[in-house]
Formats: structure tokens, sequence, C-alpha cells
């Protein structure tokens, strides 16, 4: 069975926008319900994979807050943050940087405004992400479907795109 996520998520994109990687969604229940489904499917031999989304988090979750709570917080560089957009556009449409008026830089969000990148440049983000991880597979998951994954690897140095017959070329994002 492969689940969809399930996980809090202000459901901007059909729970892709996580706001706890490492909980269920009230909607479908909470981790006791998860643990008796996990054991029914093992009862029957059901092997179950969860969609897990890694480039990016809701806005809404912790890391986010801290992350722009201020530009000395040590959740700052989780994501992405520019004094100054490039010519970058979301998958969604617009802009893939959102100002942000507290700190007064500009956040880079792949699709939705609502779904900051996670800056997987740095190794804090990847090491929580590989608790992440080893939270589901301790909890029985037989495996992922990574979401956008191929989208982890930007080029840093922010270079525009280049734009041919009115159209964004996604080279460097």
């Amino acid at each position: 069975i492969w689940l969809t996520p399930f996980y809090p998520s202000p459901q901007v994109d059909n729970g892709y926008d996580v706001s706890d990687y490492c909980d269920i969604n009230p909607d479908y229940g909470d981790m006791t319900d998860f643990r008796a489904f996990m054991k029914a499917a093992d009862a029957r031999g059901i092997k179950v994979i969860i969609d897990l989304v890694l480039n990016h988090s809701s806005t809404e979750h912790a890391w986010f807050k801290e992350s722009r709570s201020s530009k000395t917080n040590p959740k700052r560089d989780y994501y992405i943050w520019r004094e100054k957009p490039n010519n970058w556009e979301s998958f969604f449409g617009g802009s893939a940087w959102e100002m942000d008026e507290l700190t007064g830089e500009y956040y880079y969000h792949s699709f939705a405004k609502e779904q900051a990148d996670l800056n997987w440049a740095n190794e804090a983000v990847r090491a929580e992400m590989e608790q992440v991880l080893a939270f589901w597979l301790n909890e029985g998951v037989a495996g992922f479907r990574l979401d956008v994954i191929n989208n982890l690897t930007l080029v840093l140095e922010f270079p525009d795109n280049p734009v041919a017959s009115g159209e964004m070329e996604h080279v460097y994002d």
C-alpha cells in the first residue's frame, strides 16, 4: 500500500505542505491508529510505503517559524534566504521568492509560497531528514516514495535562469 501525505498540514497542496514530519494529521487519526493499521497490514503480508516530501516544508512547520524569527536564528540556514531574488519562477506560477516582512529577506519556494524549500547544502537539514526517515522505518514502513526528489540540488550562486520564447527554462533550479 502506498500512502500519500498523511502528516499534519495546512492542506495548501493536498498535504505536500508538511508542518510535522513525525505525526499524523488528526483528520486521519493518530499514531495509535497508524500503529494498528501497520500491524493489520503486516498480519496480511502487506508492505506499506509512504510519500515523503524532502524538498520543502510548510511555512507552518516549527523549523520555518524559527528560521524566520531572526537572521541569526540557528534554523535560519535550514531554508534558502536571499536579500534580493533572482528570476526563478515557481512551478506553480509567479516568482519563486517570497518577501518575509519580519526579516526583510526573501525565501525560496519552488512550489506554493506556503512550501519553503529546505536548504540541502546544510548538514543539519540532512541530519534532521535522516531522523525522519529512521522514525518511519522504526514504525514499520517498508519504504518511501520521495516527492520531487530531483529538486534537492540547486546552483547555489543563484544565477538567473534563461528565458526562451517567453518561457522560463529551469536550468539552475
